[in-house]
């Protein structure tokens, strides 16, 4: 197979759209206010005092945002092969 073909294929479904922006962005706004409450032991780092997140340290906003984005790609992808979304 032609690796070019492979390419197109793997971008053809790769459209990005403001309900596509939102779903990241309440994924990602889930995982930091499930994180502020579960993470145990904080402000190892440096804090990040923003949006009333006064004692979340930069470690723990990396942390939540990443699980905010695998629960976003889970969802969209998750939607895309229902066809809820286009």
């Amino acid at each position: 197979m032609n690796i070019n073909y492979t390419i197109a294929l793997a971008n053809a479904n790769a459209n990005w759209s403001a309900q596509i922006a939102f779903i990241m962005i309440t994924s990602n706004i889930f995982a930091i206010a499930m994180g502020r409450y579960a993470i145990q032991v904080r402000n190892i780092g440096p804090s990040v005092p923003i949006a009333g997140l006064q004692g979340f340290g930069l470690t723990e906003l990396l942390a939540t945002t990443s699980l905010g984005h695998v629960i976003g790609a889970g969802v969209i992808l998750g939607l895309r092969g229902t066809g809820l979304l286009a």
